[in-house]
C-alpha cells in the first residue's frame, strides 16, 4: 500500500512539475524580444520582433510561410534583446532597421552597453 501512495505522490509531483513548465513556457512566450538572424550563406542579417521567439523561429524555418528569410536556409539566431513591452520592442526593432548597417548589428553583440542604451532610450 505504501508503494501505491508513493506512486500516486510521484504522479502528482510530475503533474505539478508539468504545469509549472507550462506556466514557464507561457511567461517566456509573453516576453517581447527583438532578434537578429544571420545567414552565412548569403552574408545577410534579418531583424525582427516577436512575443514568442520560438514560434517565430519556426515560422522563419517554414519555406511556405517565410519571405525574406526564404533566400537562405541557414539562418541562426545572432542576437536577442529582451524588452519590457511590445511598444519597446517595436521601437528598438525600428531603430535597428533604420541603422541599415551590419557593423551596427555586430556592435550590438560586441558591446552590451549599446543594448542597455537602447532599452533606456525606448523605455515605457
Amino acid at each position: 500500500m505504501g508503494s501505491l501512495v508513493r506512486a500516486q505522490e510521484g504522479e502528482q509531483n510530475e503533474a505539478e512539475s508539468e504545469s509549472e513548465s507550462d506556466l514557464l513556457r507561457f511567461f517566456c512566450a509573453m516576453n517581447f524580444v527583438v532578434y537578429i538572424l544571420y545567414s552565412k550563406k548569403i552574408n545577410r542579417y534579418y531583424t525582427g520582433m516577436s512575443g514568442n521567439l520560438n514560434e517565430r523561429l519556426d515560422f522563419h524555418r517554414d519555406p511556405e510561410a517565410r519571405k525574406f528569410t526564404a533566400r537562405a536556409d541557414d539562418w541562426e539566431v545572432f542576437h536577442v534583446i529582451n524588452c519590457s513591452s511590445k511598444k519597446q520592442a517595436l521601437a528598438i526593432e525600428a531603430h535597428i532597421k533604420r541603422m541599415r548597417s551590419a557593423t551596427y548589428k555586430l556592435n550590438l553583440q560586441k558591446y552590451p552597453e549599446m543594448n542597455i542604451k537602447l532599452l533606456s532610450l525606448y523605455k515605457d
